[in-house]
């Protein structure tokens, strides 16, 4: 049998603004278009979350929650 390879289309990344746990043992980020809060808490150790920035996939949020 053969199977053809699929071209692998190139997912687009840019700059992203997320939110980082300030806890050096804590790995959770979010980005920033989808925090409810300005100054998130991190939802797993309840530390401080700091601004980054990170590389990540080209995401759309279409909800109207942090228009208020």
């Amino acid at each position: 049998m053969y199977f053809s390879k699929k071209a692998v289309v190139p997912i687009e990344e840019e700059e992203t603004d997320v939110w980082t746990c300030s806890n050096e043992g804590c790995t959770c980020w979010m980005r920033d278009n989808f925090s409810f809060d300005k100054s998130p808490s991190c939802p797993f150790c309840h530390a401080r979350m700091v601004k980054d920035t990170r590389m990540l996939p080209v995401i759309t949020n279409h909800s109207n929650k942090r228009n208020s």
